[in-house]
């Protein structure tokens, strides 16, 4: 009723008209809201569309997450995660332009909007959420740790008083590394380096005493080390780091559309619909599985600008959660070997969950 404070004075009402008023006003807010919805969900897609591939930033050196393989391919979950997206919009997994950026760079780029999606290991933070952008979901469950060389006979983070500790410099596990040192009242050595490549590097070259990141990046890191089984990983859990891919803020449709690709993957898994299978499962026996799959029913997606079936596209191209883990961090993973835990679907004990297929 705010807008009654504005009329002239003096003019009168009849009975009902400011209600008529009011009434029209909100009408006028709906559609003007409505009208900066539209606009902002074509954007970005727009843009993306016009230009034929998807603009992601990650990384290209650590194993089982971004690296390039030996025929000098982009590899590892993040880099799936942006083949599932350029999957759900061209029906191409290979429609994706790779930025590779430092972790200092990731704030800025999100910031400015040069990239559409950042899938860089990215911790999910208050202020990360105020300042950089838009999380997306988390998919990776992780938590930070220390990894050290055997041969200094350390079988806890709390015998690292007085120790030089090699970071990446402008990520959370600094602040993290920083913060417990000072919370157990333990002197720390500092060593900062702004690629992860220099850091480990510095620590395999023995320029410091240990090392710290999220756990299953110290277990890449060993997996890359000339001699493994030399370095162990201390049992404390320092953090919490939930993993998310990130979108540049101000196009609520994109972020929808982005996190509706990666609630696939985790609703196929848990489907049981795979990479082999998914074609024939088209006419499953199970309306979750038609729906998933775009044969029966709808989820949001054509709203999104999304086919009926881009779920079909998406799996084809990379599998479902499961088989993009296992891909990297399985069994017989290519990277290394590391057990789900916490990233096992909610149906296997984990904390793996993505909203109703509705």
């Amino acid at each position: 009723m705010r807008f009654l404070n504005h009329l002239p004075k003096g003019v009168l009402l009849f009975p009902g008209a400011a209600c008529l008023l009011a009434l029209a006003a909100v009408a006028c807010d709906i559609q003007g809201e409505a009208g900066a919805i539209v606009e902002s969900q074509s954007s970005r897609l727009e843009t993306v569309k016009d230009r034929g591939n998807i603009h992601c930033a990650t990384q290209s050196d650590l194993p089982g997450f971004g690296f390039i393989d030996s025929a000098g391919n982009e590899r590892g979950f993040d880099v799936d995660l942006c083949r599932a997206v350029a999957a759900a919009i061209f029906g191409d997994p290979g429609a994706v332009e790779f930025q590779h950026v430092s972790y200092a760079e990731r704030g800025p780029l999100l910031q400015a909007a040069e990239i559409d999606i950042l899938a860089r290991t990215t911790t999910w933070t208050t202020t990360r959420e105020i300042q950089w952008g838009d999380f997306t979901i988390i998919m990776f469950y992780d938590g930070q740790g220390f990894l050290v060389p055997r041969s200094m006979g350390v079988s806890s983070a709390l015998e690292l008083d007085g120790s030089a500790v090699c970071v990446a410099e402008g990520t959370t596990t600094k602040l993290n590394l920083e913060d417990y040192f000072r919370q157990n009242g333990m002197g720390l050595e500092l060593l900062s380096y702004e690629q992860t490549s220099e850091t480990y590097l510095a620590y395999e070259q023995g320029l410091c005493d240990a090392t710290t990141i999220d756990k299953s990046q110290l277990a890449a890191i060993r997996s890359g080390f000339a001699n493994p089984e030399d370095h162990i990983i201390l049992p404390e859990t320092i953090s919490k780091e939930p993993l998310s891919p990130m979108v540049p803020r101000g196009d609520h449709s994109w972020t929808a559309l982005v996190s509706i690709v990666f609630y696939t993957l985790i609703n196929a898994e848990e489907l049981g619909v795979t990479q082999g299978n998914v074609e024939g499962m088209r006419n499953s026996d199970n309306i979750q599985v038609r729906r998933l799959l775009g044969t029966e029913g709808a989820f949001g997606q054509v709203e999104l600008g999304l086919k009926p079936d881009f779920a079909v596209d998406v799996i084809t191209a990379v599998g479902n959660y499961g088989e993009i883990y296992d891909r990297y961090m399985g069994p017989e993973g290519e990277s290394f070997t590391l057990p789900r835990g916490q990233n096992n679907l909610w149906t296997n004990g984990g904390l793996i969950y993505a909203p109703p297929i509705r």
